[in-house]
């Protein structure tokens, strides 16, 4: 059995070092990603062989979805919350130094865009009275 790797790569790679076996078990990267994102196995792939995945993942969703539906409201309560926590958990928060220049850009920022808007809005009152006056 050839590798994946070889036939994408002109064939160097995995014979050279005569182990498949580690070749195999690699993550094969964004090529393997965007062969089975495209849908169609009737795309001419040379000798790789092309695997129809959408079917197991359609019974997958459907199975799930059916299990969802069902239970206890009060655990998918707390497994909510616990996953609500670990995200939290995942969060990089600011300090007190990059909270005050977020807050203070922010600020400006929004000062400015009023002062503009009520400049502009002012400029076309005065514009519309002098031309229809």
């Amino acid at each position: 059995m050839s590798d994946e790797r070889d036939t994408r790569h002109g064939g160097a790679h995995a014979a050279d070092d005569g182990d498949d076996t580690a070749a195999v078990s690699r993550p094969s990267g964004k090529r393997s990603a965007r062969r089975t994102r495209s849908g169609s196995s009737s795309v001419d792939t040379g000798s790789i062989a092309t695997i129809d995945r959408t079917s197991p993942k359609k019974d997958k969703t459907a199975g799930k979805a059916k299990r969802e539906g069902a239970g206890n409201p009060l655990k998918r309560l707390i497994k909510f919350l616990r996953e609500v926590i670990a995200e939290l958990r995942k969060v990089i928060w600011p300090n007190r130094k990059q909270m005050v220049t977020y807050t203070s850009v922010v600020l400006v920022f929004v000062v400015f865009m009023v002062a503009f808007i009520s400049g502009m809005d002012l400029a076309f009152v005065k514009g519309v009275d002098w031309l229809f006056g």
